[in-house]
């Protein structure tokens, strides 16, 4: 079975060209459920460095899905023999203002639009700089 990856190295993801944000905003929960972003935000944000794209996307699912720990290894084997949408995807950077970086190792942290250190790994020759995909396609 292929497995595929979310995972980059050394990559900034910017907001996304069509985003209408000037900053960073913490996503809103929709009455008590919590949403995509807020569980990605959640993630991210409390354990910067910690998590690569893959296990971000695998523990958010997992955590939807209310799988088992004795469930978690198969599921995760199943989860990503079929290719997922990357965080280049996510509403962190196209809805909301975040910028994510990968490390070296494939960790991911979040940087607020208009930040010191967001202006910084935009501009940071070293990485490689994406952006986010656009929420409405181009005509």
């Amino acid at each position: 079975m292929k497995v595929h990856t979310t995972n980059y190295i050394d990559t900034f993801i910017e907001v996304a060209e069509d985003s209408i944000v000037s900053g960073s905003e913490v996503p809103p929960a929709k009455g008590d459920k919590k949403t995509i972003a807020n569980r990605q935000f959640d993630l991210i944000s409390r354990n910067p460095y910690q998590f690569t794209s893959d296990d971000v996307l695998f523990k958010i699912f997992a955590e939807k899905k209310d799988l088992t720990e004795s469930e978690l290894e198969e599921a995760r084997k199943e989860f990503f023999s079929k290719g997922q949408a990357c965080l280049r995807a996510s509403p962190l950077p196209k809805k909301y203002g975040w910028g994510i970086h990968h490390d070296h190792d494939g960790k991911v942290a979040l940087y607020g639009l208009g930040t010191e250190k967001y202006e910084k790994f935009k501009n940071d020759q070293e990485i490689k700089t994406v952006k986010a995909m656009r929420s409405a396609r181009v005509k």
